[in-house]
Parts: structure tokens; C-alpha cells; sequence
């Protein structure tokens, strides 16, 4: 079972509006509700939205939605919220609709007890919330972090930082880029999106932006968040132990495996003509290479190689790969 709680609020009784939270909320509920393939990822994932004021998302709604999320045992509780976020001396807050001050809003800490406590394999927190950086911290300090076995944490910003919307507003630059990765920029070759790849596309993408994504987690193995489209058939990748058979072994191609040639080289008998067999292979050659997993040697392109006699061989994400597929483990 895997079990999401996605809180968006924009309406505050006494807190200024926000314009993109609720926005987010239904992006990532539409993202995270399936794979790529069709089939189910988080059935039916509960949705808070604060949208006026016959929507509020008050206080101790949030909280009984955050202790149901984290009971029972699913393989993965996942919380994600966008609204304001409240930091002070003893600790930080997430802002509820019916909050005054932000300090009466439901403490980061409440949220870590919870998720502490629970039974759930796997407990992912995404925040995008100003100051949300703080949370997992050790009240009284900053420096110390404490998150037990099967936490991750993904917030928008430092304790010390806003989170930022896209230019316009309508959306958080955060979450934006966090759907994205979900939607398949941060997929691995067979399609995984775990929160580490999460990470490093938020990170990487928000290079300009003045608010850094805060991540911290305690965990043996990355849970996938979402199986998006893979760039290459897994039959593909499969072979690649078997058209490579050492990490260090040279392809040696022939202009019998290109198919495309000029009528000039197509009438010379001194250049062998193309072999069915061998042109299968160098199409999933070629697509090998369309994902940085083998590279020609002493040429250009592909096509050079082939025509001039020459090799292809493993890149070191190639290695890494074709290591996945002779250990069973693709």
C-alpha cells in the first residue's frame, strides 16, 4: 500500500493570501496518482485544499490528516505541502488556514514525532514552504538532524530562505521543478524516480534562484516515487552484458552494420554491403548511445565509426549499467 497526504492552502483567515499552492496541491496529486504506464502508484491520495473561506484547512485538520497518513504500515507515506511556513527560536511551523501568527500553526517537530513513530517502511516529507529547511532539526540547534531509519525529507529552502513562485506566480518554482522530475526528468534508465534523483534535478535546476532544496534522510535504499517512461526498452538494456561482455570490451564494427549509405558507396564493391543481423544490432547500438551509454572510438559519430572499420565502447554510466545487468540486477 502506498499512502499520500498533499496539502495546498492559499486562503489565510489572517495571514496574507498565497496564489500557487493549490495549484501545486493538484499537480502533484495528478502526477503522483499513476505510473507512466497507466497503472496505479498512489490510489486515491487525500487532497486539503484552502481555497476561500468555506475551504479552510484548519489546524487540527492538518494534524489528524498528518496522524492518519503515518498510521498502520503501508511501504510508503508520503506527505507534501505548499503554503506559508513560520520559523521562530524554538523551531518551525507549517502555517494552517485558520493561523494568526504562525507560531500557532502545527509544529515541524509534531510532524517528525508522527513520522518517527510510524510503522510505515518508508516515510517521505516534501515541503515547499518558506523556512522549511529546519524541519528533522534538533529543537535548540541547528546543526543537528534527527530523522530515524526510512526518512527523507525534500523542502523547497533553507530554514533561512523564502520559497520562491515561478515569475508571474500561479505556481512554486519548487514544486514545478518537482513535478517534472517526477514526470520523468529525474528517471533513472528503467524509469525509476526516487527522492536522491528528485533532488539533484531540483538542486541543479535552481542554480539562479535565491532559495536552495534542503535534503536529509536516513535510509538503506531509495523507495521509486514514480515509475515515469523509460529512454530505453529494457530489452535493450538487458543485452547490454551480452554485446559487452567485460567493461572494457571494444565493439568492432564494419560497414556491414550501417545501413545508410550514398548511392556512390552503395555501387563500390570495395565497401561491404549492409547485413540484416548486423543492422539490428547497431540500431540498439545507436540507441545505446542516444543515452550516454556507449560512444564510438576514434570517430565522430556513429555512422563514421562503422563506415571507417572502426569500435564502440561503454561509457562509464555504460559500465555502471551493463555491472547492473550482469549481477541480476535488471
Amino acid at each position: 500500500m502506498r499512502k499520500a497526504l498533499i496539502v495546498g492552502i492559499d486562503y489565510y483567515r489572517h495571514l496574507s493570501a498565497l496564489s500557487g499552492c493549490v495549484n501545486d496541491a493538484h499537480s502533484v496529486k495528478s502526477i503522483l496518482e499513476r505510473h507512466a504506464d497507466g497503472t496505479v502508484n498512489f490510489a486515491m491520495p487525500r487532497i486539503l485544499t484552502g481555497t476561500g473561506p468555506a475551504d479552510v484547512v484548519t489546524r487540527h485538520e492538518l494534524k489528524e490528516a498528518v496522524r492518519h497518513l503515518f498510521s498502520e504500515d503501508p511501504e510508503i507515506a508520503l506527505m507534501y505541502f505548499a503554503g506559508h511556513g513560520y520559523i521562530e527560536d524554538t523551531g518551525g511551523f507549517l502555517c494552517a488556514g485558520d493561523c494568526s501568527t504562525g507560531d500557532d500553526g502545527l509544529p515541524l517537530a509534531e510532524v517528525m514525532t508522527l513520522a518517527n513513530q510510524s510503522a510505515a517502511k518508508n516515510k517521505v516529507i516534501i515541503l515547499d514552504s518558506c523556512h522549511s529547511g529546519i524541519v528533522g532539526n534538533h529543537p535548540g540547534t541547528t546543526s543537528v538532524a534527527e530523522i530515524k531509519d526510512g526518512i527523507t525529507i525534500l523542502t523547497a529552502s533553507t530554514e533561512k530562505q523564502y520559497a520562491m513562485e515561478v515569475p508571474g506566480g500561479g505556481a512554486g518554482v519548487f514544486t514545478t521543478l518537482f513535478v517534472d522530475a517526477l514526470g520523468g526528468a529525474a528517471a533513472n534508465l528503467i524509469g525509476d524516480v526516487t527522492p536522491g534523483s528528485v533532488y539533484a534535478h531540483i538542486d541543479q535546476s535552481l542554480g539562479p534562484w535565491a532559495q536552495r532544496p534542503v535534503f536529509k534522510t536516513n535510509v538503506k535504499t531509495f523507495v521509486s516515487l514514480r515509475k515515469a517512461a523509460p529512454p530505453i526498452a529494457l530489452a535493450d538494456l538487458q543485452a547490454l552484458a551480452t554485446h559487452f561482455p567485460e567493461p572494457d570490451f571494444k565493439f568492432q564494427l564494419g560497414p556491414e552494420y550501417e545501413p545508410e549509405r550514398s548511392d556512390e558507396q552503395r555501387k563500390d564493391s570495395s565497401i561491404p554491403p549492409p547485413e540484416a543481423e548486423k543492422t539490428a544490432i547497431f540500431a540498439v547500438l545507436q540507441r545505446y548511445v542516444k543515452v550516454n551509454l556507449v560512444r564510438p572510438v576514434g570517430a565522430t559519430h556513429m555512422w563514421h565509426a562503422s563506415m571507417q572499420s572502426k569500435s564502440c565502447e561503454l561509457t562509464v554510466l555504460g559500465q555502471h549499467y551493463r555491472q547492473l545487468v550482469a549481477d541480476g540486477l535488471i
